[in-house]
């Protein structure tokens, strides 16, 4: 028998009564029933709340947070998220249509993502969205489009840096990218700009995600304010908004350990003394998205059958990859690693045994646990996967092999 995994730090943030998970205020069981199927997502809004005060409380009261709507698109929880962050970004026509139907404020909805079609542009544009401009060819489009609309569009130039976030889980910038404007380039660009009919409004500058390295993004933020002053001096006019990126990551896998957001902060309200007077016009916003998400969501499915194959416990469950490609290690992992899995209706008491999550996919890749220690669990249990609030249903093929989709909840 294979060796039990290694185990995850404890998480804390949801509570357990009477041996059950508790999710917005009630039993993980009564909330199965209230959903009416099994897998399902589902979200817990007061943690998300939880995490913005968080956010507010540690970083400098300069900073503004947007919200990146890709980590989940939901629209109730974008709707949500819209009523306590300062803005929010989008990576798609769709994203766009989702945003616009919150009460935000259009000029604080940005759009960024290579490859924009015409169609996008023209509905971003005459919406009043900032585009986040990914090319000199992007630029000329734009400019044409609005033209045409009688609209001067509101822009800013995504840039790709000359530097990237270290130890970060996915590198944005630095080095060749499809992302953004190289800096080096950017001069030129803005100078083309003063030409054409375009309202400049300042700079993106993200350079990678999932990071939790506290030193990693302080040199990150310290290059990023150092570029952005560097090219202000060739704007055609003074910035009004300049993107930092986020990078802010959560803890999925054992050994990892939060991110140290007080240290974070604390050097951000450093270093804002020698920017602002230097661009007082600019409002300096943090993008995030999984880590204002990520850790108030769960995926919950329903254990089938217990099945042991040569000494090997195997929990056949109605969920897998086809929800949560994420959790089944296929998604960004090279070497594939445990998500955080409990038994939702058995946190605490009974038996504890190694076994195997899988899901009903005629595939060895739909692996939702390997050899975890859970509680002995056997058909009509529910298994959890917990730092399930980004990346999950649309960041996975729901169509694979014809099985019903996951429904989603906000709670």
């Amino acid at each position: 028998m294979n060796p039990i995994r290694p185990q995850h730090a404890p998480l804390s943030g949801f509570a357990v009564a009477d041996d059950c998970l508790q999710v917005g205020g009630m039993p993980l069981t009564r909330l199965a029933e209230r959903v009416g199927q099994t897998p399902f997502y589902a979200y817990d809004r007061a943690r998300l709340s939880e995490r913005v005060a968080l956010l507010r409380r540690c970083l400098p009261p300069e900073i503004q947070l947007h919200y990146a709507m890709k980590a989940n698109p939901m629209p109730a929880v974008v709707q949500h998220m819209a009523g306590l962050v300062d803005g929010i970004d989008v990576a798609s026509g769709g994203e766009l249509r989702i945003a616009l139907d919150t009460p935000m404020n259009p000029a604080h909805i940005s759009f960024a993502g290579p490859g924009k079609g015409d169609a996008e542009l023209r509905c971003a544009i005459a919406a009043g969205v900032v585009l986040n401009l990914e090319s000199a060819g992007e630029m000329e489009r734009a400019a044409a489009i609005g033209n045409a609309l009688g609209i001067a569009p509101k822009v800013a130039v995504r840039v790709n840096p000359d530097f990237e976030l270290k130890s970060s889980g996915m590198k944005m910038g630095g080095g060749p990218k499809q992302f953004g404007v190289d800096a080096e380039q950017v001069p030129e660009m803005l100078m083309r700009m003063r030409a054409l009919e375009l309202d400049f409004y300042g700079f993106h500058i993200y350079s990678g995600s999932q990071n939790l390295k506290v030193a990693a993004l302080q040199e990150a933020h310290e290059k990023t304010f150092a570029l952005a002053l560097r090219l202000a001096e060739s704007a055609p006019r003074a910035l009004r908004l300049l993107n930092i990126g986020g990078g802010f990551g959560i803890p999925y896998f054992p050994g990892e350990e939060r991110l140290d957001l007080e240290s974070v902060g604390a050097n951000l309200a450093r270093l804002l003394p020698e920017v602002k007077p230097r661009l007082p016009e600019a409002n300096i916003v943090i993008e995030l998205g999984r880590y204002l998400v990520g850790e108030a969501g769960i995926y919950v499915a329903r254990v089938i059958e217990r099945k042991v194959s040569r000494g090997q416990v195997f929990l056949v469950t109605d969920g897998g990859l086809h929800h949560h490609l994420a959790a089944s290690g296929n998604f960004g992992q090279v070497i594939r690693k445990n998500y955080p899995v409990a038994i939702g209706n058995r946190m605490q008491g009974g038996p504890r045994e190694a076994a195997s999550v899988v899901g009903p996919l005629c595939t060895p890749l739909d692996l939702l646990a390997d050899q975890m220690e859970l509680a002995q669990a056997g058909p009509g249990d529910l298994v959890v996967v917990f730092q399930s609030g980004a990346y999950g249903p649309t960041a996975s093929p729901s169509a694979f092999l014809g099985h019903k989709p996951a429904v989603e909840v906000l709670v």
